[in-house]
């Protein structure tokens, strides 16, 4: 049985393209009020407009998240703009692959900094309002999902260091789960695999060319199918928590 989320208010980080776009998308449809995060605040507020074209409240919040005040400001702004905080979808990330002999520093620096730091500062800022917010909550829980992948659970050369980030968001995951389930704050990891996004563009031209290659003969999950997973963990009755998710193409290895 799914759970309708009015009442409800979601902030979704990484919010101005791919998975946190329609992410965003799907919780307005279940009735959410959502608040988009994200650095590129053009994206943010067109899309706040399409939600608010289909009756919805939407609100663009320029954030950094790397930096600890913009990632405390984005759950600050949403629940004194919205009212509430019932669902944090941390999703922003980069995947910046090569080997690692030769690697730019900055790179893996980034990725720490985004897929971790920024992970953790937004959600250290959120947990207070999650739960504060159980208590009057329609649906008697409210919800983290953090977005892992399946680099999150199998290592491969070439992505050590998104790798080290993935395993991390994933562990992270668990001992959330196991601190605060049970004041009834849900944590969900979502795990995808191959997905047509704009993570592959942000990626050195020689590093770009060989991953394409390697995913020429699938076809690659869509922003929304990850999306609709998300849709799902968050709509289930309080009883249920859906843990993890892994979601791969059905032709990739």
């Amino acid at each position: 049985m799914s759970e309708s989320l009015e009442g409800s208010v979601a902030l979704v980080t990484g919010a101005s393209s791919g998975i946190g776009e329609a992410t965003a998308r799907a919780l307005s449809g279940q009735g959410a009020k959502v608040a988009l995060a994200a650095r590129r605040l053009d994206r943010l507020e067109k899309l706040a407009l399409d939600i608010g074209g289909s009756g919805r409240t939407a609100l663009a919040i320029e954030a950094d998240i790397t930096e600890q005040q913009q990632a405390t400001e984005a759950v600050e702004r949403t629940v004194s703009e919205l009212g509430r905080l019932d669902v944090l979808v941390n999703n922003a990330g980069v995947m910046l692959l090569g080997p690692m002999a030769d690697a730019p520093i900055e790179e893996w620096d980034r990725m720490i900094d985004i897929n971790l730091k920024g992970l953790l500062y937004t959600t250290h800022a959120a947990i207070p309002h999650l739960l504060s917010a159980v208590s009057d909550s329609p649906r008697g829980v409210t919800d983290v999902v953090n977005i892992s992948s399946v680099a999150g659970r199998v290592a491969s050369a070439g992505a050590g260091v998104y790798t080290l980030t993935k395993f991390g968001v994933a562990a992270l995951s668990e001992s959330m789960r196991q601190e605060l389930s049970r004041q009834g704050v849900r944590i969900t990891a979502i795990e995808p695999g191959a997905v047509s996004t704009e993570l592959v563009d942000h990626l050195r031209p020689e590093v770009r060319d060989s991953v394409r290659g390697r995913f020429d003969d699938i076809k690659a999950l869509e922003a929304v199918d990850i999306a609709e997973a998300i849709e799902y963990c968050v709509t289930r009755p309080a009883h249920v928590s859906v843990n993890e998710v892994l979601i791969r193409p059905t032709a990739q290895k």
